[in-house]
């Protein structure tokens, strides 16, 4: 090892799914995650499951995002910033629809403090975990960057909105800021290890862990949520991408950005596989490649829901030289070998 450096990367929300995921491809890659979490939403020992896959323990800072002294005091304690990726926000649509104060206060406003922090410190290079939810109903499929960002369906999609507008404000003061907005589409899926995953408290809002938590008893039945859009079956259509490959995008992402001798405005990249699975057919996939069946009805449309929604993700294999590389199939497997870790509720 020698006198290099240590690479440190500030990982909010870092405890979360698809943090902890990226904390392993940080890793992984030479870098050393630095995780701040309030565990609002995810699990005290998933940092000691991180360790077990990686081999070693990683520094985590119970810290919430708001909390600007808080967060001082973590950045006052390393040296050799490499870079931020910000991933504490909530994220579920409908939640965001019947709470939206909960949503404007917490994402936009860890945002705020993230970036004064960054002015003030040398903490110069962004990766911001962005949404597809920022094109609202596409007019064209698949969609490119350049689609139009349309007014949000909700609250969560609004904050993405806003989110993404703040740091290019900010970056066209900020001559040393260098940022990414990933605008991911759908993560499914977990580590193939079994040891971290997906793991909503309470009542799952997203597809895949409403999924595998009824294939294994702790739910009586799945809701398919419309049969009456304008596809196929019937069923929404989504861009489903496993959450590794999304991991190493933001990897890529931060390699990338430490290449930008100057960035007037944010790169902008959408991370998805490029193609669309209708709700039905995640079922069905995932009845086929466990032999497990998912009981399950069907009813009315959720609020803030498109019909249907895809990626054209060439740019970033172009620019950042990633591709996802692993099919709805295994994240399905993945998905269910981690469920499988799991001790039903109480």
């Amino acid at each position: 090892m020698g006198n290099r450096k240590v690479k440190n990367v500030l990982v909010t929300g870092g405890a979360g799914f698809i943090g902890s995921h990226t904390c392993v491809a940080l890793a992984e890659a030479g870098y050393q995650p630095v995780v701040v979490d309030n565990f609002a939403n995810s699990q005290s020992d998933v940092p000691d499951r991180i360790a077990q896959i990686i081999g070693t323990a990683i520094p985590v800072h119970q810290v919430d995002c708001t909390d600007e002294t808080g967060m001082r005091n973590i950045l006052d304690r390393y040296e050799d910033w490499h870079g931020v990726i910000h991933f504490a926000a909530y994220k579920a649509v409908g939640e965001s629809v019947a709470h939206p104060l909960k949503y404007y206060r917490n994402n936009i406003g860890s945002l705020l403090t993230l970036l004064q922090l960054m002015n003030d410190y040398p903490l110069h290079h962004l990766v911001f975990s962005s949404s597809c939810t920022v094109y609202g109903e596409p007019d064209h499929l698949p969609v490119t960057e350049k689609s139009p960002v349309r007014p949000a369906e909700s609250p969560y999609g609004y904050t993405k909105q806003v989110g993404e507008q703040i740091i290019t404000d900010q970056q066209q003061v900020s001559p040393a800021m260098r940022s990414v907005l990933l605008r991911y589409f759908n993560p499914i899926g977990a580590h193939p290890s079994g040891k971290i995953g997906e793991l909503p408290l309470g009542k799952p809002e997203n597809l895949v862990p409403y999924v595998v938590q009824t294939a294994a008893g702790w739910r009586d039945q799945l809701t398919i949520f419309g049969r009456d859009y304008p596809t196929e079956d019937g069923t929404a259509i989504r861009d489903y991408i496993h959450v590794m490959d999304l991991a190493e995008a933001h990897v890529k992402a931060l390699d990338w950005l430490h290449q930008q001798e100057a960035q007037e405005t944010p790169g902008i990249f959408n991370i998805g596989t490029g193609r669309g699975h209708s709700v039905k057919e995640v079922v069905d996939t995932f009845e086929d490649a466990t032999g497990i069946k998912v009981p399950h009805q069907f009813g009315s449309r959720r609020p803030g829901d498109v019909s249907s929604i895809y990626a054209d993700a060439t740019l970033a294999q172009r620019e950042l030289n990633w591709s996802a590389s692993r099919t709805l199939g295994e994240a399905l497997h993945d998905a269910w070998m981690w469920q499988q870790t799991l001790k039903p509720p109480a």
